[in-house]
């Protein structure tokens, strides 16, 4: 594949959005690091992003929230959750039509599941994150929660417990529709790699065909 940064000379063609999901301990953070310096290494402009943003105003408040710091119930945690990435809105678009690549940890499908996961209802979830943009490529890494509590420094964080990710699980599984990429977690690291380069790199190519797309409109 080819991939020219500039058409008609001039007209910057725009980064993907590529978002990589799962439960805790699953991989993301490992392979969106891996997938970021492969783009690179390919001469493609690109940024690793990661949700929730723990450097703005929201972001430190989640960020003592999930480190059992302080507490605040589920609902205002997760409208918290969707105006940390609102607040990066703007600038997510402007990169993405400057034509930066945008590697995210962790996007609105968490925000949904993880609440989802703890009594809320789902469409009611899904609402403050209507109008965000909507990914090019979401890579789903697969693993049981079993599994991954098995990795290390599990348990760290609060919702890092058996139970209530399996709970997440189900609802990561209600929100999967057929665009999704999913990948098995728990194989190799470098077999997990090579199937994410190149679901990115077709992703890239055809979203050039492609103007950006907000998250569900239409629900």
């Amino acid at each position: 594949m080819q991939f020219e940064m500039y058409n008609s000379g001039h007209v910057t063609k725009r980064g993907a959005l590529i978002v990589l999901e799962g439960l805790d301990r699953c991989g993301k953070t490992t392979q969106c690091g891996r997938l970021v310096s492969f783009l690179e290494g390919n001469g493609l402009p690109v940024e690793a992003w990661r949700f929730p943003d723990r450097n703005t105003d929201t972001g430190r408040m989640i960020s003592s929230y999930l480190t059992n710091n302080s507490e605040l119930d589920d609902q205002t945690i997760h409208l918290l959750f969707s105006a940390n990435r609102w607040e990066k809105r703007s600038l997510m678009e402007n990169k993405l039509r400057n034509g930066t690549t945008l590697v995210v940890d962790r996007y609105s499908y968490s925000g949904v599941s993880f609440s989802a996961a703890k009594g809320l209802n789902v469409k009611w979830c899904k609402a403050p994150e209507k109008g965000l943009i909507a990914p090019d490529l979401v890579v789903f890494l697969d693993i049981l929660p079993e599994e991954a509590a098995r990795r290390g420094n599990y348990g760290f964080e609060r919702y890092e417990q058996l139970e209530f990710q399996k709970n997440v699980a189900h609802y990561y599984r209600i929100l999967n529709d057929a665009t999704w990429k999913v990948i098995d977690a728990s194989l190799p690291l470098e077999l997990i790699e090579n199937q994410i380069q190149k679901l990115a790199l077709e992703s890239i190519d055809s979203c050039q065909e492609k103007p950006l797309s907000s998250l569900w409109l239409d629900d």
